[in-house]
């Protein structure tokens, strides 16, 4: 897979999207993904999936987040505990709103085929205040799913996680199950994931327009199993190809920035991998 990129990593240097340390002191001007289609600028809900700051705090995943510019994030359960109770869930609700952050889902949350559990995942995104659930569920209480995915009024966002998943690999396998159930019912497409399977993702995401629900965006060293994570635009994926599809789609759910190397210090490769969006995103509008 060709990576190709219509402004070179040192021009993005040279145009101030990445300003070195300044970055660490504050977040970064509005971007070109957060800005209206009447500005010239594409616009997407560029954000950050919490697992990328894994080994740190709620406070400190909020201001990393700040400092990185985003302004919408998904919550992981080490940053929002599944055993909490519903005050502690509206706590944290408005402790991300008051951060100036959206809060865009929840997940990945895993569950069997198991009605509590099911049923207490579903309480669990709606007192906190999450339109989306990013899961993984056992393929046999998918119509458990979809029944409360439609009592709770939840958006379902399947995620595949590549080689070596037993159950959802693809996005396209995720699209088989749910293309014929409620519209609530569909995907997080995990991009780093399915350009593991050696599969073109443009062509995935066009084929799973209608029920992409979330993306989690990232980088891979190499398109097999063997492709391990690096900062957005450093790997082999064509991110302005994936970027210029979800605009030609007006895709209207989150962006979720995944990070998943350097779990001890994330935040540069946040920063890296940002910027390099942010200027792919300019050089589409």
């Amino acid at each position: 897979m060709k990576h190709f990129a219509p402004v070179s990593r040192r021009n993005f240097l040279n145009l101030g999207l990445i300003g070195g340390t300044a970055l660490l002191a504050g977040p970064l001007p509005v971007a070109a993904a957060s800005r209206s289609r009447g500005s010239g600028s594409p616009a997407l809900k560029l954000g950050v999936a919490s697992y990328t700051f894994r080994k740190f705090t709620l406070d400190q995943t909020l201001e990393m987040t700040r400092k990185a510019g985003l302004k919408y994030i998904t919550l992981k359960d080490m940053h929002l505990p599944m055993k909490t109770t519903a005050a502690e869930r509206a706590a944290v609700r408005e402790k991300v709103q008051a951060a100036g952050i959206t809060l865009m889902g929840g997940g990945v949350i895993y569950f069997n085929n198991d009605e509590k559990q099911i049923r207490d995942s579903f309480v669990y995104v709606k007192e906190a205040g999450m339109p989306v659930m990013v899961c993984c569920p056992a393929p046999d209480a998918l119509d458990t799913v979809e029944r409360m995915a439609r009592e709770f009024d939840i958006l379902i966002a399947i995620h595949n996680h590549g080689p070596g998943d037993q159950r959802y690999p693809s996005p396209l396998d995720i699209l088989e199950l749910v293309r014929k159930r409620d519209r609530r019912m569909g995907i997080c497409m995990d991009l780093g994931h399915t350009v593991r399977l050696g599969q073109d993702p443009v062509q995935v995401i066009r084929k799973c327009a209608e029920r992409l629900h979330d993306f989690h965006i990232k980088d891979v060293t190499q398109a097999d199993a063997k492709g391990g994570p690096v900062p957005v635009g450093r790997g082999v994926i064509d991110i302005p190809a994936v970027l210029r599809a979800l605009v030609g789609m007006r895709f209207p759910y989150h962006v979720a920035l995944e990070y998943e190397a350097e779990g001890d210090a994330p935040l540069m490769g946040v920063v890296e991998s940002v910027a390099y969006i942010r200027g792919v995103l300019a050089g589409l509008g």
